[in-house]
């Protein structure tokens, strides 16, 4: 626990956090491959989908809700994929995992940001595991203001 970096985020990491609950903290993803891309972090040390409390099911199943609904709502995605994957704590030889969960939504259409044009070509399909994150730090601010403003109405 002393070395995960969840729990020891430093406030720079904490600048694109758009949401906190009780028990979850919502973030922007610095991967922007699809537009909008979060991250639910829950707020303690914890391993596995299986050691959640009812208490963090209850409350994740409302920030599905809730994150979901913004997405559609902000920036029209048609649907988003969910995905708990831990495999990248298990790269070292002392691996230490801390829950999080990746939210990717999904566009029939192209998002415009900005006059930049992000289209889903993959609409349809499984996400690509080697698609480009990178889009212009404006436009990742924007998207950023833009789901804050809604989060936290």
């Amino acid at each position: 626990m002393m070395n995960c970096d969840w729990c020891n985020l430093s406030e720079e990491e904490k600048r694109y956090q758009l949401y906190e609950s009780a028990l979850w903290t919502v973030f922007l993803s610095d991967e922007q491959d699809y537009i909008g891309r979060c991250i639910l972090a829950l707020k303690r040390h914890c391993g596995s989908l299986a050691e959640l409390t009812e208490e963090e099911w209850e409350e994740l199943r409302r920030l599905v809700c809730k994150v979901e609904t913004c997405l559609k709502t902000v920036l029209g995605a048609a649907l988003c994929n969910w995905s708990c994957l831990m495999n990248s704590f298990y790269k070292g030889t002392d691996p230490d995992p801390h829950l999080h969960i990746h939210v990717r939504p999904r566009y029939d259409n192209a998002v415009t940001i900005n006059g930049n044009n992000y289209p889903d070509s993959e609409f349809g399909h499984h996400y690509a595991l080697n698609k480009s994150g990178s889009i212009p730090v404006e436009d990742k601010e924007e998207v950023f203001t833009r789901l804050k403003e809604w989060l936290d109405r």
